[in-house]
């Protein structure tokens, strides 16, 4: 649920290992040390990459098709990949897939220096850069419960939202101030750099892979229909599934319209439309922290429920303010960011604690790719929702159906009871 400052923050997150279990809490310290700088730089250079082709083309149209060209890929293979990772060694994978995204981001920093990059190779990087997240991510999130204790997987996917929320803060800042002081080429080397630190850190660590059952053929597709049947077969977590992929569908549209909110309906500046997405991250950023502070012991369905509440309440109540009402606005979209964060953290917790290892890599790469559909219908259907609808009845209509949503959570006993507490 979360939107589309700085080494505090993150030194924060990562004092907060020292509380922890000591076997552990080394391997994820140096882990999350590589992947801070990883994602910071990706943030970087991903802003950069928009105001350089805003610069370009001028054309919002373009910067949609530049977001699905860096969702499609990832949307079409991630099937694939979750049977692949959990098949294959994950600490290599996810080495693998950074030095991938490096070679590419280093290839059109060299078309940049020889003055020969066009737009569309802008759009190869971003769809070539899907695919190795598609590798990536999946196999991050697998790794996890074979490295901590259960108790602790919620608060983990809470410092996890903590780095992320803080290169949301931290890159668009840092890109934006570069791309003035540098040519767009130096600029793209910052992501290299990152992705390299990240690779080095898992050279110092080790990460086990799940027991795999030998002697037993291994077919891709039917690995695949496995993951599917791990969810369907147990009702209450595929009911979490449905309804966290119905407020994605929701809230994707939406996420993508906070901008000509502030600049059309609140008669806001570009510099308040910017303030407004760092606004966001800053909510998730608390959101994190709350979440990776302790291990709470909540039944994690009801807590992603009330947070399914909470943001379709700040969507609603933003459609109703008034045009003088930018303050108000502000607010509930930090409050949408602590919603956005602490459901991310509750529902990964939760998948990790009730998916065999040996099958979350598909499950984590099968949920990414059928959130990531509807993150497309939102990009293409925009114009119908600013135009057609209106920008606040958009607003007070999403709201509202998510709202409902929640409610229908709350009423489905097998979805509750898959995390009910003692």
């Amino acid at each position: 649920m979360c939107r589309y400052s700085t080494t505090v923050y993150y030194i924060n997150g990562l004092l907060a290992l020292n509380r922890m279990n000591n076997n552990w809490k080394r391997t994820f310290a140096i882990i999350w040390g590589g992947q801070f700088f990883s994602i910071l730089t990706s943030s970087l250079v991903n802003f950069a990459i928009i105001i350089w082709l805003s610069l370009e083309t001028g054309s919002a149209e373009m910067l949609a098709w530049a977001a699905i060209a860096g969702i499609l890929p990832q949307t079409l293979i991630g099937p694939f990949t979750g049977a692949l990772i959990d098949r294959w060694d994950r600490k290599r994978i996810m080495m693998f897939a950074d030095s991938f995204i490096a070679l590419c981001t280093l290839i059109l920093a060299i078309l940049f220096w020889h003055d020969i990059a066009q737009v569309w190779h802008i759009f190869g990087l971003l769809g070539l850069r899907s695919i190795g997240s598609a590798f990536h991510m999946p196999a991050m999130q697998a790794s996890v419960p074979l490295l901590a204790p259960t108790d602790q997987l919620t608060r983990i996917a809470g410092v996890n939202q903590i780095i992320a929320s803080v290169s949301q803060i931290a890159g668009p800042a840092l890109g934006a101030m570069l791309i003035t002081i540098w040519d767009i080429e130096y600029v793209l080397l910052f992501d290299v750099i990152g992705a390299l630190l990240a690779v080095t850190s898992l050279f110092f660590v080790h990460i086990p892979n799940p027991e795999k059952e030998e002697g037993v053929e291994r077919d891709i597709l039917k690995e695949m229909k496995e993951g599917a049947m791990i969810i369907l077969r147990n009702r209450g977590l595929s009911l979490v599934f449905l309804y966290s992929i119905l407020v994605v569908f929701f809230l994707v549209p939406i996420s993508v319209l906070f901008p000509l909110m502030t600049l059309e309906y609140f008669k806001g500046t570009e510099f308040q439309a910017g303030i407004i997405e760092a606004i966001w991250s800053v909510g998730a950023l608390a959101g994190g922290a709350i979440m990776g502070a302790k291990v709470y012991k909540v039944n994690r369905v009801a807590l992603v429920n009330w947070m399914y509440l909470l943001c379709g309440l700040t969507f609603f109540l933003s459609g109703i303010l008034s045009p003088d009402g930018f303050v108000w606005f502000a607010v509930l979209t930090a409050v949408g960011g602590v919603s956005g964060a602490v459901y991310n953290s509750a529902f990964t917790g939760l998948v990790q604690t009730k998916i065999d290892p040996t099958a979350l890599g598909r499950v984590f790469s099968m949920f990414f790719t059928i959130s990531l559909i509807p993150a497309m219908l939102g990009l293409i259907g925009i114009g119908f929702l600013a135009d057609g609808l209106g920008l606040t009845t958009s607003f007070i209509l999403s709201g509202a159906i998510i709202i409902v949503i929640g409610v229908a959570a709350f009423l489905t006993p097998p979805a509750m009871r898959l995390d009910r507490q003692g």
